[in-house]
């Protein structure tokens, strides 16, 4: 039996879709957020050493990574939601696996971080923090989102999926980055928008909230 570590309004949800498309049998365990810092809880740490989610238990191994478990998962399966070796789709499938993390992810991020710095800050810093997260988010970590987000529609235009005509577990792996920029209403545009209303609708897509529970990027 699989058993996903799973950490409320996290990557993890992506770990628990993946699993009902492929049909998988599995067991969640579900952890909240710190209501004062959003990190996940110490408990965490008990299942891998950087107590991050999401984590998954199957054979008496733990994996961690979502790009990890993806790869882990979809082996068990015998490669469904992977194209085929050697097609264009299964480059472009490699690519965007490994691209959702390493570089969509980043900004995304930072945003979120420098959104954070100034009400963490003391008082009578917090203009001064204020001014400089400001003048970072503007020079810096926006322009990089939209450079993101033109490239997202122009690797949707002509396609229904990353990949192509099929959709794939790359499809699984680019939705939180998605998802995330979408929530903070940052300008996704056509091709994503009508990208992230067809994976919602997706039967696996719904029963995976009903086994994660409340989702804020959904």
């Amino acid at each position: 039996m699989i058993t996903v570590h799973h950490l409320e309004n996290s990557r993890s949800q992506r770990v628990l879709w993946l699993l009902e498309e492929l049909g998988l049998a599995y067991t969640v365990k579900r952890y909240a957020r710190d209501p004062a810092t959003m990190l996940a809880p110490k408990e965490l740490r008990a299942v891998h050493p950087l107590g991050k989610s999401p984590v998954i238990e199957a054979d008496g191994r733990v994996v961690a990574e979502t790009g990890a478990i993806v790869e882990f998962l979809t082996a068990r399966a015998d490669g469904a939601l992977v194209p085929p070796p050697g097609s264009e789709a299964r480059d472009r499938y490699t690519y965007f696996l490994h691209y959702a993390e390493g570089s969509a992810m980043p900004p995304l991020l930072l945003k979120l971080v420098f959104s954070r710095l100034a009400p963490g800050s003391p008082a009578l810093l917090r203009p001064l923090v204020r001014a400089i997260a400001k003048n970072v988010t503007g020079r810096f970590v926006d322009p990089e989102l939209r450079r993101h987000a033109a490239y997202w529609e122009a690797e949707l235009a002509g396609r229904p999926f990353f990949c192509g005509p099929d959709f794939s577990a790359a499809d699984i792996m680019m939705s939180f980055p998605l998802e995330a920029f979408a929530a903070r209403g940052t300008g996704a545009g056509p091709l994503v928008t009508d990208w992230l209303a067809r994976i919602h609708a997706r039967p696996a897509y719904r029963r995976a909230l009903e086994r994660g529970g409340a989702y804020a990027y959904a």
